[in-house]
């Protein structure tokens, strides 16, 4: 599982990105959440995820909210 934070939310389209602890940014689709509903998701919420290749480059898949520490 890799973590990182959510960067932006696009609500009206259903997607956004995540900056992963590596100093990447990855894509995200809201189909993608498990337990917590892309309503419910908010910029800087730290999140737990698995990474996916896709034709458009690594995406993030499996987004949990991570588990307050």
């Amino acid at each position: 599982m890799h973590t990182g934070k959510v960067k932006k939310i696009a609500r009206e389209r259903g997607f956004g990105f995540i900056n992963d602890t590596d100093g990447r940014e990855l894509f995200f689709h809201q189909s993608s959440l498990i337990d917590v509903g892309f309503d419910q998701l908010h910029e800087d919420q730290e999140v737990e995820f698995e990474v996916e290749s896709s034709p458009k480059g690594p995406k993030a898949i499996n987004i949990k909210v991570a588990a307050v520490k």
